[in-house]
């Protein structure tokens, strides 16, 4: 029998953006067990609660959500959320809980493990299901929950009522949790976070920008992947020079015409939704293999936050996708679109989001025709493969290419 080829891989390079983005993901998970192992409280915190108040602290914290992206990645999804059915939890709720309430149960996944909690921290401005999912691990693992909340927004602006809400309840989250780890809050350690912060989300927004160059300097699904730091570790200052280095390279990348996008760039599209962790190779394989190119998501906008102090911190919060009004949240995405040549916009209608999917379909019909793009929608969920049809999925982008190969047509 021949032996097997081994195609030969090259070495990373340990002094590109994508190295030290991945490390820094890596670290949060290995931080938040060596605090743990040392005794130190760890918390598990909701994505868009401001990171600024646990790092100034300096708290190890790690976040359910992407800890449930990770393991449906790699395959566990539909195994963990199983587990939490069989407690009686039902399929209709978000599959990302269900893994969470797996997880805190059983304690183990080797796809990614991380400390149990001595605390959580909770803000609605991502999402109002968030709230029963912690008060549920609060009450199942008997530890304290804090909560923030952010409320929904009917004008474009934050008023100062909005910021005086948010900012006493910032203050008062920091409060408690000085008294349940002991950590002492310092106002120059806030000002070095604050700043990190900021150089953070103008490069990311910066980076995220280089898409309005044709043909992209990157694969839109690198947004997706990087995403993890922003969420979990932007007030650093390794996650500013990672994505100083990211920008320098998506800059490069344009200069000398090249992309991390591998194919023929024939199509640009907005990708509106949570990406579908599971089947992530198969929508980006259907994507790629049809020359369509991801060049921009909400999410960009979702975890930049660029602010000048305490006050303006409330506000930033206080206007993420997920807080705001309709008017608002469509035109962000318009901008993108038009900012970007965008072609087309792809819709995935989460299973488990059901009041945002409802909300998104009008804001899609609003956005499709300002742009005057084609939209199309697919079924499916952020983590559990039992709720998405590849066959669904294929033909959606297959119809998407060909009204967009239509109207290039149209236009010669």
């Amino acid at each position: 029998m021949a032996e097997e080829v081994k195609k030969h891989r090259t070495p990373p390079d340990p002094n590109s953006a994508k190295y030290k983005l991945n490390a820094i993901a890596a670290k949060a998970y290995a931080d938040a067990q060596a605090a743990k192992e040392a005794g130190e409280m760890v918390g598990w915190c909701s994505s868009n609660f401001p990171v600024e108040i646990p790092e100034t602290l300096g708290l190890a914290v790690c976040y359910p959500e992407n800890q449930a992206a990770a393991i449906a990645a790699r395959g566990a999804g539909e195994r963990m959320c199983e587990v939490s059915e069989a407690d009686g939890y039902s399929n209709d709720i978000c599959a990302y809980a269900r893994i969470s309430l797996a997880y805190a149960k059983i304690k183990d996944a080797p796809e990614q493990n991380m400390p149990q909690p001595d605390f959580l921290l909770c803000c609605n401005n991502i999402c109002n299901c968030m709230i029963k999912w912690y008060e549920n691990l609060a009450k199942e693992l008997s530890i304290p929950m804090i909560m923030i909340d952010i409320p929904f927004n009917p004008d474009y602006e934050v008023s100062e009522a909005e910021v005086v809400y948010i900012r006493e309840q910032f203050l008062a989250a920091i409060r408690q949790l000085e008294k349940i780890t002991g950590k002492k809050w310092k106002e120059e350690r806030y000002k070095e976070v604050m700043e990190y912060s900021g150089r953070t989300s103008r490069a990311w927004l910066a980076a995220t920008a280089c898409a309005k160059y044709k043909p992209s300097p990157f694969n839109g699904f690198d947004l997706l992947n990087h995403m993890a730091v922003m969420v979990t570790a932007r007030g650093k200052a390794e996650a500013a020079e990672a994505m100083e280095t990211l920008l320098k390279e998506y800059e490069e990348n344009h200069k000398n015409g090249v992309s991390t996008f591998r194919e023929e760039e024939k199509h640009r599209i907005m990708f509106e939704g949570i990406a579908c962790w599971p089947w992530l190779r198969v929508t980006s394989t259907a994507l790629k293999s049809r020359g369509i190119n991801m060049v921009t998501t909400i999410y960009a906008d979702a975890f930049g936050f660029v602010y000048k102090d305490f006050d303006d911190m409330c506000r930033a919060y206080a206007k993420v996708p997920n807080a705001i009004n309709l008017e608002m949240a469509r035109d962000k995405r318009v901008k993108l679109c038009k900012d970007n040549a965008v072609e087309g916009l792809l819709v995935h209608t989460n299973r488990s989001c059901k009041l945002w999917s409802g909300f998104m379909y009008e804001m899609s019909r609003q956005i499709g025709e300002a742009c005057d793009i084609p939209v199309v929608s697919f079924d499916g969920d952020q983590a559990d493969p039992r709720n998405f049809s590849e066959a669904q999925f294929e033909t959606r982008v297959q119809g998407l290419a060909e009204i967009m190969e239509e109207r290039k047509g149209a236009a010669k």
